[in-house]
């Protein structure tokens, strides 16, 4: 819907411009519509910067009874390729905000697990979306830290052109993780979890498969992991958010390896031991189950240990775990209890009822 009141804005605002000026030269028409258009594109990023921003006071409305918030500035490796390979800054590293919760009854005197947590959306944000899965991880006394890593939406669009979707940003992710084991001496450097969903899910496999000793469990919801095949059954529009110039710059046509490169499924041979829980939906309506299935294969065909969940036709499709219904909290139990197992988190959640008190406190 808001893409939709863009266009409508455009549109308004191109029929404004023709019709008050009819004599104008065709060429000349076609120059304004252009910059127009190049106009409309801004004040996209600038309404995600105020989004973001109203988003971030929703985030003490929602959590700030059992957490401290913070967000803080790091960064991650340089931009993994550069417009002007000789411009001023060029190889200076990426730099991103990132969301750091930690419970309000932590004892600074003791450490506790971390969760490294990077959200989804191809271009998108740690969003108040995940705002009762924070309450439910903060119930169980973990810290948890989420990276806006390269890509992400709410700081313009410089950051937004500086995605590197299955390729950099994992190793943001990391630094968000390596930010938190040198800045807090309450985060235990051997009691480390990543979770995440869709391409939050990827990430999380990314990272386990390039840091295999940096992380104790990890979880994956309905992770994308086949890049090549997301491009045969997603729309043009998707597929021209990968092939952009700032992006990737090609399709997968014209280099499949790059597309490959950024892809868990054929990535699945880099796998070491990290206990690994992957869950997908048949009724997946953004990451259709095949991409997971073929995921699933791959670890298989390498002889990898891991648990996964192939969950028929659950309602909610993509969201399926992450919803607020009942059968929705009793997957996340499961979830909680497979990160419990290697983390021993001082409160872990064991049932719905718990898990709801987390939310409400009774």
């Amino acid at each position: 819907m808001k893409r939709y009141g863009y266009f409508l804005l455009t549109f308004v605002s191109v029929w404004a411009l023709v019709i008050s000026v009819p004599a104008q030269p065709v060429d000349d028409i076609r120059q304004q519509v252009e910059q127009l258009y190049h106009n409309v594109q801004n004040m996209e990023h600038t309404f995600d910067v105020l989004n973001k921003k109203i988003d971030d006071l929703l985030w003490y409305e929602k959590v700030g009874d059992v957490a401290f918030i913070d967000k803080v500035y790091i960064y991650g490796p340089p931009k993994w390729k550069e417009e002007n390979p000789t411009a001023q800054g060029v190889g200076n590293p990426v730099k991103f905000w990132t969301y750091i919760f930690i419970p309000k009854t932590v004892d600074p005197e003791k450490k506790y697990p971390l969760i490294v947590f990077p959200h989804g959306g191809v271009h998108s944000d740690f969003s108040t979306y995940y705002s009762h899965i924070i309450r439910e991880l903060i119930a169980q006394g973990y810290i948890v830290v989420a990276a806006e890593y390269r890509g992400s939406t709410g700081y313009g669009k410089g950051h937004y052109e500086k995605i590197d979707y299955g390729g950099l940003e994992v190793e943001d992710v990391k630094a968000s993780r390596d930010y938190m084991i040198g800045n807090f001496d309450i985060v235990d450097k051997d009691k480390i979890g990543i979770i995440g969903w869709s391409h939050g899910g990827l990430i999380a496999l990314m990272n386990i498969f390039d840091h295999p000793n940096d992380y104790q469990v990890a979880f994956a919801g309905v992770p994308v992991s086949d890049i090549i095949a997301r491009m045969g059954y997603q729309t043009q529009a998707y597929r021209d958010l990968y092939s952009a110039d700032y992006h990737i710059g090609q399709t997968a046509y014209e280099n499949v390896n790059e597309y490959r490169r950024r892809s868990p499924a054929w990535n699945a041979h880099k796998m070491k031991d990290t206990p690994l829980l992957i869950h997908t939906n048949t009724n997946d309506d953004d990451v259709n189950v095949l991409e997971v299935e073929h995921l699933i294969k791959a670890l298989k065909a390498e002889d990898k240990k891991f648990e996964y969940e192939i969950f028929q036709e659950i309602p909610g499709g993509h969201s399926f775990d992450r919803i607020d219904t009942k059968t929705a909290n009793g997957i996340r139990v499961k979830i909680y209890k497979h990160l419990a197992q290697y983390l021993n988190p001082p409160n872990p959640i064991k049932n719905i009822k718990t898990l709801k008190k987390a939310a409400y406190r009774f």
